[in-house]
């Protein structure tokens, strides 16, 4: 976003000068990331999740490159290359762990991104595109992570591909070609080995693609911020550095002390021990389960379990894809003029007391066998979840009676002593 405040980018040598007027990529990053990009003041350290979602990106690259090196997508040998690097290769076991639980931490930061944007409606005009974009994002790690747990080889790796895959069977008509197009024949095997293996490696720099129009997208309009309040004067911002690159900076050791610590004390945890067991087509496991971050997603597409004009399996499948694809609605289902939900009464009790323990009940029940009572708590679930959206969250929007919103994030911040703004406009000046 252009303010007239901003800091202009001024080269302060020769060859900063010659490289600015021939290839401004250090203006393109001081007008990003650095000085000359306001950026609300009263941002907390719930807007630091962003960043920590790319830093993990940036891992998962890194060391998905250096394992890819090493490892060969044949069903023949694919586990035992994974040995390999664990046993063999010199510092495999890090980049190996570092991976795996990589994974694990770029979910959780960005389901805390997605979950702050629900919060304080960051899908609202004019931020849309963020919006709709940083949804595209979370549907191209969701294929890649799947694509990537099948990849060691294990007994849930080879039943997660073909229960997964077999979903597909549920579509009329086409569904069983199309599985076996995927898959590349009727079971999991080299084919969908080499093929997942490929996608796996070449989606995460299509994700980075995407993040960049993401950030793109959120430098036109500007950083939201908790009062939901647009950016009305210069003391309304701080510079994005020093002050939020420090923040940042804060957020990513603390983040970075447990991600060491899962990495070298607790490695295999979010895992399954089952993916320790080279893949047997004629040994079904007992309890065929992804990875944790999917588990709210197949609790939904578990929810479905008797025929109605459709088949359940088919049910289950859309409702499992419709359970993300409803996000893409929102800026349009929540038609309240406050963003915030600081300030708005209904919907923040309907938010941590419907929607917050619904997400837990789904990722419990994902986890739990396909028994009772798991089966029936997450029906109930599952018709919660698309209520919230589909009919709550619009009433709500229509019928809440919003509290008082500042005149300003100055205001919100220093309250309306007039002596206070000014002296914070003129130490954002110095």
């Amino acid at each position: 976003m252009s303010f007239p405040w901003a800091r202009q980018y001024e080269p302060t040598n020769g060859f900063m000068k010659f490289l600015d007027e021939r290839l401004p990529l250090p203006r393109l990053v001081y007008n990003a990331v650095g000085a000359g990009y306001p950026v609300p003041r009263n941002l907390s350290y719930m807007w630091n999740f962003g960043v920590l979602a790319g830093f993990f990106l940036v891992a998962q690259i890194v060391t998905g490159v250096v394992l890819a090196m090493h490892y060969a997508a044949n069903a023949e040998v694919a586990f035992g290359t994974v040995e390999h690097i664990m046993r063999d290769v010199n510092w495999g076991w890090l980049m190996r762990y570092a991976h795996a639980n990589g994974a694990s931490f770029f979910f959780i930061v960005v389901y805390i991104h997605i979950f702050r944007g629900f919060f304080y409606s960051s899908y609202k005009a004019p931020r849309e595109m963020i919006w709709l974009l940083g949804v595209v994002i979370f549907l191209l790690m969701m294929a890649t992570a799947f694509m990537g747990y099948v990849l060691p080889w294990g007994q849930m790796s080879f039943w997660g591909a073909k229960v997964i895959t077999g979903l597909f069977g549920a579509i009329p008509l086409v569904g069983e070609p199309l599985q076996v197009w995927l898959l590349g024949g009727f079971a999991p095997d080299n084919a969908a080995l080499n093929r997942f293996f490929s996608l796996h490696f070449l989606l995460p720099f299509v994700i980075a693609g995407v993040v960049i129009l993401h950030i793109w997208a959120l430098h036109i309009p500007g950083s939201s911020n908790p009062t939901g309040v647009e950016v009305k004067k210069e003391s309304d911002t701080l510079p994005f550095h020093p002050y939020y690159t420090a923040k940042d900076g804060f957020g990513l050791g603390v983040i970075l002390l447990f991600f060491a610590f899962m990495v070298f004390f607790l490695p295999n945890t979010l895992g399954h021990p089952d993916n320790y067991i080279e893949a047997n087509p004629l040994a079904t496991p007992a309890h065929i389960v992804p990875e944790w971050y999917f588990y709210p997603f197949y609790a939904i597409l578990r929810a479905f379990t008797f025929d109605f004009i459709l088949s359940a399996k088919l049910w289950g499948v859309l409702a499992m894809f419709a359970a993300i694809l409803v996000w893409f609605f929102l800026p349009w289902l929540d038609r309240s003029p406050v963003r915030s939900g600081h300030y708005r009464p209904l919907f923040r009790k309907f938010f941590w007391f419907g929607l917050i323990p619904c997400m837990v009940v789904l990722f419990i029940c994902g986890g739990a066998p396909a028994e009772e009572p798991f089966v029936m708590i997450s029906q109930i679930a599952t018709a919660y979840y698309f209520l919230h959206f589909l009919v709550i969250l619009p009433i709500v929007s229509s019928i809440e009676k919003p509290e008082p919103l500042p005149y300003s994030i100055t205001e919100a911040v220093l309250g309306e002593d007039e002596d206070a703004t000014l002296g914070a406009t003129a130490a954002a000046k110095a």
